[in-house]
């Protein structure tokens, strides 16, 4: 793991983003962890996830122009990541789509700065689930302008699969056209945690990490 996501997994922690136990999610399947980024909801949270997502775009080397994230949960994102670039000495534009299109004053369907023909542009979300918000910024953003869609970020990869034995990752990455990068894996996650403690605790035990490896292998894609 590079430092970044070490700090990442760190923060996942400490604001109780990442939950073990046993859960039921909105489809109604049972799964042994739980995943909440509105608790990541105070300026000390947000500055350090900025910092994470600028660190992965770093590491990849992705270029990026703009940062867009999809109202309403990814316009901190927007802005926190534009913000950890710029810490970094990567000043970027951020923007995000209005809810409905204003008619006056500024106009448009973006707030901040808006795509313009050219621009290489990142979206920032925090998980994806079927992909819908993601296709609707792509779609939103090159029917805007003639840009280039550089990357999708996002926070946590269940690695779960989507409509066929794939992740529904990889089958976005294809549509899009582009690389769709967690700051963690699932996986990387459960090892990372099993293999020490945070702050004196023992956040997954043997019971915990088998539990996960047992529902990633009845859910879990079958590819990347």
């Amino acid at each position: 793991m590079e430092v970044f996501q070490q700090d990442f997994v760190d923060l996942l922690v400490e604001y109780e983003v990442v939950r073990f136990g046993e859960f039921t999610l909105k489809s109604g399947r049972r799964s042994p962890y739980f995943v909440n980024a509105g608790q990541l909801r105070t300026g000390d949270a947000i500055a350090r996830l900025g910092r994470a997502y600028a660190g992965q775009l770093l590491h990849h080397r992705i270029p990026c122009d703009l940062v867009f994230g999809p109202s309403y949960k990814g316009v901190p994102l927007a802005v926190a990541t534009a913000s950890g670039l710029a810490a970094r000495g990567h000043d970027t534009g951020f923007c995000f789509d209005r809810k409905e299109v204003k008619d006056h004053g500024e106009g448009g369907s973006f707030v901040g700065m808006a795509p313009t023909d050219g621009m290489r542009v990142v979206i920032v979300d925090d998980v994806i689930t079927s992909g819908q918000s993601i296709r609707e910024a792509a779609e939103l953003l090159r029917s805007s302008a003639k840009v280039e869609l550089s990357a999708v970020v996002i926070a946590v990869d269940r690695q779960e699969r989507g409509k066929s034995e794939r992740s529904t990752l990889a089958e976005l990455r294809d549509e899009l056209g582009a690389p769709i990068l967690p700051l963690v894996t699932v996986r990387q996650l459960v090892d990372d945690l099993h293999s020490r403690t945070v702050g004196g605790r023992q956040i997954i035990d043997d019971a915990s990490k088998a539990a996960i490896e047992a529902y990633l292998a009845e859910h879990g894609a079958r590819e990347p």
